[in-house]
């Protein structure tokens, strides 16, 4: 009976084995379509996923970048990837082939966090109906909150002065200027999203500051690559609440955020912010079933716009101080051209910008330099296209890499110096790049966008307005190596802010 049993379960096996092969030809079959890009042999199930270096995925790409070209593909166990590389293959896909690049690949390690088809925000949410009325409901709600108008500008150069009060606190001491930046800025989207301002000691951020962190590493690497591309891992008890622990108490953070606003909320009065906005379309849509407006995908659009709006925007910052402290001539040169427009006692205003060309260049310099989010947020194909030649089919995953193009060698005179001349003319007047994408670009483009580029040059020149920063004496110089982390951040560093 023993006998019989072996045999049976070799039997099994045998027949197992062929049917897992015979799934994984199936899934594989795309790849011997005629013009599919080229790309390295995946291995049988796990396909490429064991080839990438997913603590810094940029660098795998590149690598393989140099042997199959700016159009390649990969397979991520059964997922279908294509990777594009270079301005003229990332401008293709984005802008002229829109229509057919803009949907999200389905994100399984999100379920937990409340994603489905009636939930799924507006970073992460298909191209579709819902997408374009939570982007559209976005966009013109910050506008009426203040975007682009001088009360928004009024808030940000108000907490800038808080920002440097917080700097000046310091007496010249060395200090790590990260957690300070983070604070500043996540004041400006939460008097948006929550109609707020926190001290820079309260719990509540503190503790959302602490899990964005968290967030953001559980994102990266092996683990959430594999449980993305093998979904149904994801069904073992409790290993989504272990792994993603970060993510589930952030939401629980804002969940509770939210309650106060469902509970203060009165609908006679108009809305505070954001959050209030979006409870009034929730009431509206009652009637309308196929409205995106409910009270699930409130938690989700929030946390987008609040942690991308945040996360951002301080990284950047963290880069411009240490490369501000990196390249004391650079530094002098904006200083004085604040004190040439603005002086040392009136604030800076948006108006500002086109009188002072250097340090506009430097800001968008240090965008294109620092490369915060080197591969964009996954896009897919909704539909058969075409793109340097190459054929895409319908549901391929797509991987920007805007890196390639910030730093693209036959755009950029020095694409891997820190150089302010590539927004400068002969005359030393801004000039624009078609090259300088780091919010992306086409119909998935950052929506934050304009409140991103007003918050850089508002903090960026008050704070270069009251203070000269520098490396701590007897410090080493700090590297200007980015670690990856999805986003890219520089490594821990200190400087000295002085008053001017």
């Amino acid at each position: 009976m023993g006998l019989l049993t072996g045999e049976a379960l070799t039997t099994l096996a045998v027949a197992l084995a062929i049917f897992l092969l015979l799934v994984d030809l199936m899934h594989r079959r795309v790849r011997w379509a005629a013009r599919y890009p080229p790309g390295p042999v995946p291995l049988p199930g796990l396909g490429n996923l064991l080839q990438l270096d997913f603590q810094d995925t940029p660098h795998s790409i590149n690598q393989l970048r140099r042997r199959f070209g700016d159009v390649f593909s990969l397979q991520l166990a059964w997922t279908p990837v294509v990777v594009l590389n270079g301005l003229e293959a990332v401008r293709e896909a984005l802008v002229l082939r829109g229509e057919d690049t803009s949907d999200r690949p389905p994100m399984a390690i999100y379920k937990h966090l409340g994603f489905g088809p009636g939930a799924q925000g507006v970073i992460l949410a298909r191209y579709g109906h819902a997408w374009r009325e939570q982007r559209r409901f976005s966009v013109s709600t910050l506008r009426n909150f203040g975007l682009g108008k001088k009360s928004l500008e009024q808030w940000v150069t108000q907490e800038a002065a808080c920002l440097c009060a917080a700097f000046e606190a310091q007496a010249g001491r060395p200090f790590n200027p990260q957690n300070l930046l983070n604070k500043a800025v996540s004041n400006v989207i939460a008097s948006l999203t929550h109609g707020r301002r926190f001290e820079y000691d309260d719990p509540i951020l503190l503790k959302l500051l602490e899990l964005i962190q968290i967030s953001l590493k559980e994102d990266t690497g092996l683990v959430p690559e594999v449980l993305n591309a093998i979904p149904v891992l994801l069904n073992i008890p409790g290993l989504a609440s272990k792994v993603f622990s970060g993510q589930r108490a952030f939401m629980a953070t804002l969940d509770e955020l939210v309650t106060e606003h469902r509970e203060s909320r009165d609908p006679a009065q108009p809305p505070r912010d954001l959050t209030d906005a979006f409870l009034d379309e929730v009431e509206k849509a009652k009637v309308k079933p196929e409205s995106s407006f409910n009270y699930e995908n409130l938690r989700l659009v929030v946390a987008d716009l609040f942690s991308a709006g945040m996360v951002t925007t301080s990284t950047t910052l963290t880069w411009a101080l240490l490369l501000m402290i990196l390249h004391p001539e650079v530094q002098r040169r904006v200083q004085q051209e604040i004190d040439e427009v603005l002086g040392q006692e009136r604030r800076p205003e948006m108006a500002d910008q086109a009188r002072m060309p250097f340090t506009t260049a430097v800001v968008h310099e240090v965008q294109r330099f620092a490369d915060i989010v080197p591969l964009g947020v996954p896009h897919m194909t909704s539909r058969d296209t075409e793109v340097q030649g190459f054929l895409i089919p319908k549901g391929t995953m797509l991987f920007l890499n805007l890196s390639s193009v910030l730093k693209d060698e036959a755009v950029w005179e020095k694409p891997f110096c820190f150089h302010p001349q590539h927004f400068l003319d002969a005359q030393g007047h801004f000039v624009k790049q078609e090259a300088f994408m780091p919010f992306s670009a086409g119909r998935r483009s950052c929506l934050g966008e304009p409140l991103a580029r007003m918050e850089l040059f508002l903090f960026f020149t008050c704070l270069l307005q009251r203070f000269s920063f520098s490396v701590p004496t007897g410090q080493p110089r700090p590297s200007d190596h980015g670690l990856y982390a999805f986003l890219v951040t520089p490594a821990p560093y200190q400087l000295c802010a002085v008053p001017r």
